[in-house]
């Protein structure tokens, strides 16, 4: 097998083990003994999500979830909507209103099943009063430049929020069981899409001091509001959560063993670096980088053949407006450029099947990449200062397309060394 259809075929796998249905079946709560089942969820696997909790369930369901656009698909009786992401639009927040809707008159005889994954953050826009949707459209673009780490957006984006922080869980009296796909470093459930079913133990104080160390040019009325007590959310001690349950039914680190299983069938040792890398991507591309030049040149820390496998979610500090890219692109064309001249590939793409704001789910880098860039008429120094991945890895036909996964369980980065 050819290199860069071993890394396909490692990354297919770890879609592969992501599949929710198998999450589903084993942690499907069982159907009220009176009452009704009405299923809630956002993300961008959320109509996946849904599909396979209705070739489940053994009873009647209804409900409503909403994934971005273009990742629905066919349900019979789970209503999909789709809004935009990753910046909120006012699709989403009709959808938002839709998911209180839909449990807000429940008794406590009925149950609440919310499937719950990465994307859910934007998809669900619910600015609090005296705050508009295109505050909440600010916020994100602030935040998604600002080059945090996508635990610290959430705090923030928790207590600007009437949904998010497990405030949605508390607008029913019904049950709630929360079935959550991670796509966060170290899978705490609050954390994924916002956590709107899972309660919050963070502070108001915590996200205005995100907002300054990352320094995010935040309206006056947004800072009022988080200097202020209706910023709380509920905490995990609250009442209301007393009957809830959740469970993380896929992450990265199961993706990342089905993944090493397929490199060893093929005769190469997988080491699996971290399911939980975080960090700007240009500098964790530069740590790998330099791994795998070792273990090319000296056979350390790990002989040849080796493929060196993470997860987890990198940040992408924006240094120009004009470039086009995701993370995950971000970090090959750094990795390229630090393995010029080696024989080492690689792949870095997200599970979801889409970086950033473009149609590809990442890109392949080698030690030729730098070399046919210039071949090209391109500089790769100059489009990473200018975060444009994008047209570097189109130009030269190393972009990776898989279209939308279905799934959700963040990055997933593969370096093989022969």
């Amino acid at each position: 097998m050819k290199d860069r259809e071993l890394l396909e075929a490692l990354f297919d796998a770890a879609v592969k083990a992501a599949d929710p249905l198998t999450g589903i079946r084993k942690y499907l709560p069982s159907p009220p003994k009176s009452g009704r089942t009405v299923v809630i969820g956002a993300g961008k696997g959320a109509a996946q999500m849904a599909a396979a909790l209705e070739s489940v369930w053994p009873g009647p369901l209804s409900g409503v979830v909403v994934t971005r656009y273009g990742y629905g698909c066919e349900t019979k009786s789970i209503e999909i909507l789709e809004a935009s992401h990753p910046v909120p639009d006012a699709a989403g927040l009709a959808g938002a209103k839709r998911l209180v809707g839909a449990i807000s008159g429940l008794s406590e005889d009925d149950l609440v099943i919310a499937l719950i994954c990465g994307g859910g953050s934007a998809l669900l826009p619910a600015p609090p009063e005296g705050l508009t949707l295109e505050d909440e459209i600010t916020l994100n673009e602030a935040l998604l430049a600002s080059g945090a780490p996508i635990s610290a957006m959430n705090v923030v984006r928790k207590h600007l929020s009437t949904i998010k922080g497990g405030r949605l869980a508390a607008a029913t009296k019904a049950r709630v069981v929360s079935l959550i796909v991670s796509d966060i470093p170290g899978d705490n459930p609050a954390f994924v899409a916002s956590g709107p079913t899972i309660p919050d133990a963070t502070t108001r104080q915590e996200a205005l001091a995100i907002i300054e160390q990352y320094r995010l040019m935040l309206s006056e009325k947004m800072i009022a509001h988080l200097n202020s007590p209706a910023a709380d959310a509920p905490k995990p001690d609250d009442p209301v959560f007393a009957r809830h349950e959740h469970y993380v039914i896929a992450s990265a680190g199961v993706s990342l063993e089905a993944a090493a299983a397929v490199a060893r069938s093929h005769g190469v040792t997988p080491h699996i670096l971290s399911d939980s890398v975080e960090g700007e991507s240009r500098d964790v591309a530069l740590v790998h980088a330099a791994l795998a030049r070792e273990v090319a040149l000296r056979d350390r820390p790990f002989a040849k053949p080796a493929v060196l496998l993470s997860g987890g979610e990198t940040t992408v500090t924006l240094r120009s407006k004009g470039g086009k890219g995701g993370r995950n692109g971000e970090f090959a064309l750094a990795f390229a450029l630090a393995i010029d001249g080696h024989h080492i590939t690689a792949l870095a793409a997200d599970t979801d099947g889409i970086d950033g704001s473009e149609t590809n789910a990442g890109a392949f880098a080698d030690g030729t990449s730098t070399r046919r860039l210039r071949i090209a008429g391109l500089d790769g120094r100059k489009l990473l200062d200018g975060n444009d991945s994008f047209s570097g890895f189109s130009a030269i036909d190393d972009l990776f397309s898989t279209g939308p996964t279905g799934t959700n369980v963040n990055d997933f980065r593969a370096i093989l060394v022969r």
